[in-house]
């Protein structure tokens, strides 16, 4: 039987999801406290699917793109070499110096922006009935490591490329070996 996106999905129920008003700081609470179950093993999101208030796709936002949505904005105007000498200090286990004065309140500051103001486009997606290679060419060719599954147009799930490598892995053990 072949294998099709509703068999690898993770239901969109199941999976970490955030309005377009959030805010980085909301959407950093989600993805600290949301945990997966696949196929008994646990996982931890990389991303969140960002919803308008119909709750249609407009994004996905990435650890990542969090993390640059925070860089405080007097930092942006200093050239990439001045940003990267900053932070070549020594530091202490506790990264006591990030959690003080000038940098900390910037980030805090950051942190109240929209997670739209930052999120990345959904590129493409998938129909519920899609064949594995087509979720696989799909996410080669947009260089993406999240799709949403869709069926009669809502959101129904997810598909993330740790999934589609395991599916790859099995079809792998079930070949015959060469001779």
């Amino acid at each position: 039987m072949a294998k099709l996106a509703e068999h690898i999905m993770i239901p969109i129920e199941r999976y970490p999801n955030v309005f377009h008003t959030a805010t980085l700081h909301q959407a950093i609470e989600i993805l600290e406290t949301a945990s997966l179950e696949i196929q008994g093993k646990r996982s931890l999101p990389r991303a969140l699917i960002v919803f308008d208030e119909q709750f249609h796709p407009l994004g996905i936002v990435r650890r990542r793109d969090i993390m640059l949505g925070l860089e405080p904005k007097f930092m942006r105007s200093m050239s990439l070499k001045t940003r990267r000498d900053l932070f070549q200090i020594e530091v202490d286990p506790d990264l006591e110096e990030l959690s003080k004065g000038r940098f900390a309140e910037a980030v805090k500051e950051q942190a109240q922006q929209p997670v739209s103001a930052i999120m990345q486009p959904i590129k493409t997606t998938v129909a519920h009935d899609d064949r594995l290679a087509k979720v696989v060419f799909k996410i080669i060719k947009q260089d993406i490591n999240l799709i949403p599954v869709l069926k009669d147009e809502e959101v129904v799930g997810v598909v993330r490329t740790v999934d589609v490598f395991r599916e790859i892995a099995k079809l792998l053990e079930d070949l015959p070996d060469e001779e």
